[in-house]
This record gives C-alpha cells, sequence and structure tokens, in this order.
C-alpha cells in the first residue's frame, strides 16, 4: 500500500501529537546581531521604528561625548532606498547642523555620489557614532562599543540591501575589527543577505588624491551592484 491512496478504508486518522518532552525544548531562534561584537538585547531591540529610535539617541549619555557637542547627529536620507553609507563620525560643521557629511569631506561625497548616479538626498547616511568627538579625533574603542548599539538598531530597523563602509574605523566596526581598509577596499563582504564593501574616507581623498582613482573604481562597483537590485 502506498501513501497515494489517503482514506483507502475510511479509516480516519488521528493527527500525531508530539510528546511533552519535544514541547519543552523547543526554544525561538536567537537573534543574531549584524556588527561584531554587538549583544543583541543591548541594541534596543523593543524599538521598531527609526524616529523612536532618534528620540531615543538625542536623549543618550551613555559616553563622553554628549557632553562636548551641540547635538547628537543621528542621520539623515531615504531609509527605504536599499543602500547605506557609514562614516566614522560628524566633526564641526555636522555638530552645527545636525546632519552627517556636510563638511568638506561630505562635499567631495556629495559629488563622488552624483558621478556615480546617485542622488544625496535618496540615499541613507549614518556614523559609527553619533556624537562630535573633541578636535576631530577619531573616536575611541569604548565610544564605538557604545554607540555602535544604534548602529546596530539602524541597520535592523533600515535593513539595507547594500551598506558602504567609508573609512577604516567604520570598515572595522562594520566587517571586521582586524581588517585593513588598504587591502579589503572594493571588495564584497555578505552578512545576513547584506552586501558589504569598504572604501576610503572622503577626508583621504583631500589629503591624498591618489586615492581618488580606486574610491571611483568602487563606486563604480556599487553602482553596478545597486542597479542589478529590485528595490522597491
Amino acid at each position: 500500500m502506498t501513501t497515494e491512496q489517503p482514506g483507502l478504508f475510511d479509516i480516519p486518522e488521528k493527527k500525531a501529537e508530539k510528546p511533552p518532552e519535544a514541547r519543552k525544548i523547543i526554544k525561538s531562534r536567537p537573534q543574531i546581531p549584524f556588527l561584531p561584537g554587538v549583544k543583541y538585547y543591548e541594541s534596543f531591540p523593543e524599538i521598531i521604528d527609526i524616529e523612536m529610535l532618534r528620540q531615543k539617541a538625542s536623549g543618550c549619555n551613555g559616553c563622553g561625548l554628549r557632553e562636548n557637542c551641540q547635538q547628537v547627529v543621528f542621520g539623515s536620507g531615504n531609509t527605504r532606498s536599499g543602500i547605506m553609507f557609514i562614516g566614522e563620525g560628524p566633526g564641526r560643521d555636522e555638530d552645527i547642523q545636525g546632519i552627517p557629511f556636510v563638511g568638506r569631506a561630505g562635499q567631495l561625497l556629495d559629488k563622488i555620489l552624483a558621478a556615480a548616479d546617485f542622488d544625496r538626498q535618496e540615499v541613507y547616511i549614518a556614523n559609527v557614532v553619533k556624537c562630535r568627538p573633541p578636535e576631530n579625533r577619531l573616536p575611541r574603542t569604548e565610544e564605538v562599543q557604545r554607540c555602535r548599539n544604534y548602529l546596530e538598531a539602524q541597520i535592523r530597523i533600515i535593513q539595507p540591501k547594500i551598506i558602504i563602509c567609508l573609512g577604516s574605523l567604520a570598515t572595522k566596526t562594520v566587517i571586521d575589527p582586524k581588517a585593513k581598509i588598504t587591502e579589503v577596499r572594493g571588495k564584497w563582504f555578505n552578512r545576513q543577505d547584506i552586501m558589504i564593501m569598504g572604501t576610503f574616507h572622503p577626508a583621504a581623498l583631500l589629503r591624498n588624491e591618489h586615492y581618488k582613482r580606486p574610491v571611483w573604481e568602487d563606486f563604480k562597483l556599487i553602482r553596478q551592484a545597486f542597479a542589478s537590485l529590485d528595490i522597491k
């Protein structure tokens, strides 16, 4: 007799039940953070709205950076664009305006985006830390560890299909703490179905023009990958 003849003798079949022991050991799948080193329960899992997260960040005093800056620079742009650019931290101009990448490096980024057929207003831009470090220094390890929980939540809520890390710090924070920007830039990585690439920070291009060519080559790859996605 095969299983292709159900009810052959019109005998009702009893629905199989799982033994009590099986029910006890069933657990929900643990949430896996996106960023290396982040603990899921510390990344505000109860917040599911980007504006709620912005409000949460605006009241943060988790590290000493908030004491010396004018405001929290949370992020800006289209949360539904499918692509997210991540820098290291706000500078003086960003601290004044409350918008990431509006200083000289930001103006250069705008030109690069436009050359690669991206509209600045149609991508999402954020930083690893949301408050300006004094004298525009790089964020310290403890500051990154505190603030990356907000970045983790941003990524979880926005759900980008592509993440571009601008500079070494963003690359280490998002891709791998041991990553070297000179070795990994221009290469695609994939985690949780998100494509990730690191490239030089626009500020580095202002200091070293030799970086302009490799960054342009990277952005051509980014443009190609973004064009192949089904963004709705």
